[in-house]
């Protein structure tokens, strides 16, 4: 495809009688030069589809929990050569009144696998094209000549000392979707205000300026430049401050295998196993090679556990391989398993994983460090939806617990603020899967974790214990964390609203559920309108999210509850766990007890809607 055709010199389109519409369909067509998504709304227009093309041009998409993500395709609501262009116009403008350095500063562009033929998108040129927005204001852009790792490019703005930087990804999205995910100078992602500042200014900047369409502009531009071998080759050397047993790590009798789910984890994970000292993992041949197709799978989220690992266990069994690990296709996120018999395998949850991390980060910790003083400067982090287990270890140990909103990007602020009150962070984590071992990248990272991950079980192979052995000890001595986390699809927004409406009114007027079945609520977090029962003022300390729906709920047994709306797909997520004082031991009964809470959730609290639900375990 070239640099930008005259689609639109005879532009002509029958009104639809709704003018916001008209005018959403002829800004489109005047200003979108990719001529397959031009083909899209053509036709869309020829056959009358007036709610597909309202639902595609009416309404914008909003910075959530990971960025602005969506399906590919035509409309300012889908992610596109148009949208993406506008997107990086609104941050230009943004950055240009942030930063008085810019000019010299510059931002950082990586990109992932995708694609999609029907649009004409791929990842490699919506990254091109947000370069081009850019080196057309005269501002230099670190663009990757290939595909990277979503970690690369936080990593990248804190090396290079970059204003800002963009990584073109969906992560573990069905194939049909793409997304833009903005890092702020710090690496990490970014919150408010500069999320709400960047879509005003978005809404500002929709006409596509001169330069903006010049996808080529990246070859030719004396303000492009390749960062690709530097960082690539720094990322690797500054890996080896989470390598405590290299030595050991040569020697293992242990033998892994990975899979990147099609996606770009492959030869990193290959590199950083080196780092550490181990024999490469074996790779999934069917899955070693990217592939927006991802054919090999019904998802491409290896959070989905056991069937989507199929080819995994299957060759891990062949090579005599005892433990798997699987990066996401944009290798931010990590999966485990661990065979314990003949082709019986235990997958690790999210929050299991960060139990074993988080015990293994302290342990090399401690061997370097041994004043009291030195551990209450140690931090650990979670998002509020995971296991409270690094509290419990905190508790214990004495270092600093810190917990967040869902995201990333929460933790990557707090961290900001922690590193800059003289703390140092040594492990943070969201339960689906996401890790940041070390205070490398402020975001999470599946190649490092996967490197860690792998010494942790030599280091525990080598005293006869299985990472699921370590695990039961980790919970003997800080208490047993047993937790459950699952969803409902539901792609009715009204649904939506009128679940979490009912639950604040649910005893009256303002007032929330004080039972669930026969057991009773001691208090009540509402992230989204600021209330917390728990505290004597009643509000929040969490920052209040106001766009997403988010409700707590504290048993009088001490299990926890959170239902909250994902801010990537259309779901509504709910997490229990219940946490156990250390020497309470009696799994099956605490087990039985977090399912009656958890089934009375789904049945009192989400069920009276449940005809426009579908309900899905994790």
């Amino acid at each position: 495809m070239g640099d930008s055709g005259d689609l639109n010199s005879n532009l002509h389109f029958r009104a639809t009688g709704d003018p916001h519409l008209d005018k959403a369909i002829y800004q489109w067509m005047s200003w979108d030069k990719n001529p397959k998504t031009y083909g899209q709304m053509e036709a869309l227009l020829r056959e009358g589809s007036v709610e597909e093309l309202r639902r595609r041009l009416c309404s914008r998409m909003s910075f959530g929990t990971a960025g602005l993500r969506a399906a590919m395709g035509a409309g300012f609501a889908l992610i596109n050569d148009l949208t993406i262009i506008q997107s990086t116009q609104g941050l230009y403008k943004h950055c240009v009144a942030s930063f008085p350095d810019l000019r010299s500063r510059g931002l950082v562009v990586g990109y992932d696998t995708r694609g999609q033929e029907a649009s004409g998108c791929s990842s490699e040129r919506l990254a091109r094209l947000t370069a081009a927005v850019m080196l057309g204001k005269g501002i230099p852009v670190y663009l990757f000549s290939t595909y990277v790792p979503t970690p690369f490019v936080p990593y990248a703005v804190k090396k290079l000392r970059a204003a800002t930087g963009v990584m073109i990804t969906a992560s573990h999205n069905p194939k049909e979707d793409n997304g833009y995910k903005v890092y702020w100078e710090t690496g990490a992602q970014i919150t408010p205000p500069h999320d709400k500042e960047i879509l005003r200014c978005i809404e500002e900047s929709g006409e596509p300026w001169g330069d903006s369409w010049r996808v080529g502009l990246a070859d030719s531009s004396p303000l492009r430049r390749d960062p690709t071998e530097e960082i690539c080759s720094r990322y690797m050397e500054e890996l080896k401050s989470v390598c405590f047993h290299s030595e050991l790590n040569s020697r293992t009798r242990l033998k892994f295998v990975h899979s990147s789910f099609h996606g770009v984890g492959h030869n990193f994970v290959q590199q950083a196993f080196r780092v550490f000292g181990f024999l490469p993992p074996i790779p999934v041949p069917e899955q070693k090679d990217p592939d927006p197709l991802f054919p090999t799978v019904s998802c491409p989220n290896p959070e989905e556990g056991e069937p989507v690992l199929e080819l995994s266990l299957r060759l891990a069994e062949r090579e005599g391989a005892r433990i798997v690990l699987a990066t996401d296709p944009d290798a931010d996120r990590l999966a485990v398993a661990e065979q314990f018999s003949d082709c019986q395998w235990k997958v690790f949850t999210g929050n299991e994983l960060a139990a074993l991390l988080g015990w293994w980060m302290l342990f090399n910790w401690k061997e370097l460090h041994t004043s009291q003083a030195d551990t209450e400067r140690v931090c650990m982090l979670a998002t509020t939806v995971s296991s409270k287990i690094l509290k419990a270890l905190a508790r214990v140990e004495g270092f600093q617990f810190e917990e967040t909103l869902p995201g990333f990007k929460w933790i990557g602020k707090k961290i900001d603020e922690l590193t800059k009150a003289g703390k140092e962070v040594l492990f943070a984590f969201e339960e689906s899967i996401g890790f940041m071992c070390g205070s490398m990248v402020p975001d999470k990272d599946g190649i490092s974790a996967a490197a860690v991950l792998a010494e942790m079980a030599a280091y525990l192979d080598n005293q006869n214990l299985t990472l699921n052995q370590q695990l039961a000890n980790i919970f003997e001595i800080y208490g047993l964390h047993i937790s459950t986390t699952s969803y409902v699809i539901c792609h009715d927004p009204p649904t939506v609203e009128r679940i979490f409406s009912r639950l604040r009114n649910f005893e009256g007027e303002n007032k929330y559920p004080m039972s669930c079945g026969e057991y009773s609520v001691a208090h009540v977090r509402d992230v989204t309108t600021g209330y917390d029962s728990s505290q004597p003022d009643k509000k929040c300390v969490l920052p209040v999210t106001k766009n997403s729906q988010m409700l707590t709920f504290t048993f009088q047994n001490g299990i926890v509850a959170t239902l909250r709306t994902s801010g990537t797909e259309p779901k509504i997520k709910y997490y229990t766990e219940f946490c156990a004082l250390p020497g309470k031991s009696d799994a099956s009964s605490l087990k039985v007890e977090l399912w009656k809470v958890t089934e009375a959730l789904v049945e009192e609290f989400l069920e009276p809607d449940k005809n426009n639900l579908i309900r899905r375990s994790m």
